[in-house]
């Protein structure tokens, strides 16, 4: 039994689980000369998913009704017609939300299971943590002793972006939404201080408090008030990286925000959006650099694994409810 995920219909403001519809097929699948047979190990959900299922102009297409979701997948090679493949491989890439699907190997890369756990190549190793690296250095030109402030700070890749601050030899802050997350960072991450904006009445305040000498670097993953808070305390020439903006994915109207441009002039400071394949000659470094900082002990991850291909939808539906720690991934 083959099962799929597909978008059903597109959500109007938070995505519930009736966006979706499970479809069931009861056939094998055969493979031609070229091709691979592949077995989904983990799935990850992210943020990002929430705008393809919008029928709007984004960076990349949106998911097509009736038609499978796709996302970042690590798969098993089930069986193998492609001589860059053969049975037994595990590899990543963008594939179907699915339980087995037939591929050609186009954008799929073999993975060692035997380097790190097959997950972290869905986070630490994959899109999360390429994002936090190249965002970060490429955009925020971080320099040692400067001040990083992280919005969405527990999640995959605001979690991985405080550690190479560290790592780079910056006071590295961080926001979250929980006491929980709160200790997290500092205690496991290294983070020099953190904030939980859920108790937090004046953010402008706790900013100014918990980053005494400003901010220099904002690595912003949420967007709306906080991010507006954050403009207060920026430094002469600060650079603020825009990730993701997932407190204003669900909005059904425009949010009403301050103007950032009188900030932007006054510290004559930067602000710029990005996708992590803006920089995709710069992946073999970063690549290079976290498996190498990760063998070193240098990184640390945290995962929020869900089990069951099933409960896929709803791994993702928790995502905008906080309720993972790190990366979410779905054992299948």
């Amino acid at each position: 039994m083959i099962q799929t995920i597909i978008l059903k219909k597109r959500p109007v403001g938070k995505p519930t689980l009736s966006d979706f519809e499970f479809v069931n097929e009861d056939k094998d699948l055969n493979i031609q000369k070229g091709e691979i047979l592949l077995e989904a190990t983990y799935i990850s959900v992210d943020p990002y998913l929430r705008g393809r299922m919008n029928d709007a102009k984004s960076y990349v297409p949106p998911f097509e009704l009736g038609k499978p979701i796709t996302s970042g997948v690590v798969a098993k090679v089930m069986a193998s017609k492609n001589d860059k493949f053969k049975e037994g491989d595990y590899v990543s890439g963008m594939m179907d939300w699915k339980t087995q699907q037939v591929s050609k190997g186009e954008g799929l890369l073999n993975i060692n299971k035997d380097l790190a756990p097959l997950s972290a190549y869905l986070g630490i190793l994959g899109m999360t943590g390429l994002t936090a690296y190249l965002g970060l250095n490429e955009i925020g030109k971080p320099k040692a002793g400067e001040t990083l402030l992280i919005s969405g700070a527990a999640g995959a890749v605001g979690s991985v972006v405080g550690q190479i601050g560290k790592i780079l030899g910056l006071y590295v802050v961080g926001i979250a939404g929980t006491d929980e997350k709160v200790a997290m960072l500092t205690s496991e991450f290294g983070f020099d201080h953190a904030i939980n904006y859920n108790t937090t009445d004046d953010m402008r305040a706790a900013i100014r408090t918990a980053c005494p000498d400003g901010v220099d670097v904002y690595f912003d993953n949420v967007g709306g008030p906080i991010s507006d808070a954050v403009l207060y305390n920026i430094n002469k020439y600060a650079r603020m990286i825009i990730c993701g903006a997932i407190s204003v994915y669900n909005n059904t109207e425009m949010p009403k925000s301050i103007s950032v441009q009188p900030f932007l002039i006054k510290n004559s400071a930067l602000m710029q959006g990005f996708i992590v394949s803006n920089y995709a000659e710069k992946f073999p470094e970063a690549m290079k650099n976290l498996s190498t900082w990760l063998a070193e002990g240098k990184l640390n991850y945290t995962e929020t694994v869900v089990n069951g291909f099933e409960n896929t939808p709803q791994a993702f539906l928790d995502l905008f409810e906080g309720k993972n720690k790190g990366k979410m991934i779905v054992k299948v």
